[in-house]
């Protein structure tokens, strides 16, 4: 590739450190506490899906949407005439993750991430009446797009409002995006499968989506941390970042990832292990022997080293030939994944890895 000699500056300080939304517990102070402590520069903030239905990722954005109410039914949130308790539960959930962050960030002034799923995920996860997936339909895809534009723009103006001097950076979750394109989402039967999207259509939607968040004065950041990531579709469809699983990123990705860091585009990629390590005598044999597969396994080693956690991102870095320098400037350093399924000690400790993996990445770019 080469040296980028014109990138644009990132939203974020160089060597920077964030998590990617997910926090284990059901106390919205405690966690805001911890992650304004551990992540000073790139604050989030978090999702505590263990206190139910409406505090999870799909429960969230659901709450987000205007004038298309859902409940949850044994098969999941599915589509309905009237709002009721689930949504008001995951908008008291919301509110009161909202108030744990102007407690702690009302005088901030720098980045702050909020995360919200996306709108194929979305449709990939709320049933229509029928028990269909909404994906399946397309003018419900298309209510549902309208109805989530409309409520991700409400949710900045009321982060905007309680941290005024903050740069909010918006981060598109769509986990589902690759199993929306491949057609591999089974149908309410269970015996077959839903027709892929056509792309255009998909990038179409997010584009729209980018566009509107950028236009509110919000940073667009599209986040998968699925095996088959579009990192091309999501770059074209106008993310100013893509937070990405480091360790699912191999040698075919690599003009792709190229292609979108000579665009300008940021990287947030996930380098800590997500969840605590298995308590096994194979997992303890591999911590005792660094750079085999401890990094792989994610053991205590690899969470020790903050060489090993980040070699994933020196070794991309080298293959794609972009100067050393640019590194700590282009990435910001992650867990693989939201951390709802760690142990508060693993996920303190995940964040920790994080920034010093950040450090080593400005000190140490080259392996």
């Amino acid at each position: 590739m080469g040296n980028v000699s014109q990138h644009q500056p990132q939203p974020w300080p160089a060597a920077s450190a964030t998590g990617v939304g997910s926090w284990p517990g059901e106390d919205p102070d405690e966690a805001m506490r911890t992650i304004v402590g551990e992540l000073p520069d790139l604050p989030h903030l978090p999702e505590l899906p263990a206190r139910g239905a409406g505090a999870d990722m799909i429960g969230r954005a659901a709450g987000l949407l205007v004038d298309l109410p859902v409940e949850v039914q044994p098969t999941g949130w599915r589509v309905v005439d009237t709002p009721g308790r689930d949504l008001a539960r995951a908008g008291s959930f919301l509110s009161y993750d909202l108030d744990a962050l102007t407690e702690h960030l009302h005088a901030y002034e720098g980045p702050l991430k909020i995360q919200v799923a996306g709108p194929w995920t979305l449709a990939a996860a709320i049933e229509l009446r029928n028990g269909q997936r909404v994906v399946s339909d397309p003018g419900a895809r298309r209510d549902l797009a309208e109805s989530h534009l409309e409520g991700v723009l409400a949710h900045i103006a009321d982060v905007r409002r309680r941290v005024p001097g903050a740069r909010v950076l918006v981060q598109v979750d769509e986990p589902s995006l690759p199993s929306v394109l491949l057609g591999v989402l089974p149908t309410a039967s269970g015996l077959g499968v839903l027709p892929a999207v056509d792309r255009v259509r998909v990038e179409g939607v997010l584009r729209t989506l980018f566009a509107a968040i950028a236009d509110a004065g919000a940073v667009p950041v599209a986040h998968c941390c699925a095996a088959g990531v579009p990192v091309d579709l999501l770059r074209r469809s106008g993310a100013r970042a893509l937070s990405l699983n480091a360790r699912l990123l191999g040698r075919a990705h690599d003009d792709m990832i190229g292609d979108a860091v000579e665009a300008g585009v940021g990287l947030l990629l996930g380098v800590v292990p997500s969840t605590d390590p298995p308590a096994t005598a194979a997992s303890r044999t591999f911590e005792a022997a660094p750079g085999v597969a401890t990094t792989a396994l994610g053991g205590s080693t690899a969470m020790s080293d903050p060489a090993a956690i980040v070699d994933p991102v020196r070794e991309l870095w080298n293959r794609l030939g972009f100067s050393p320098d640019l590194l700590s400037r282009v990435v910001v350093t992650t867990p693989t994944c939201g951390l709802a399924g760690a142990s508060p000690r693993h996920a303190r400790a995940a964040l920790e890895a994080a920034r010093s993996g950040a450090r080593v990445l400005r000190d140490e770019p080259r392996r």
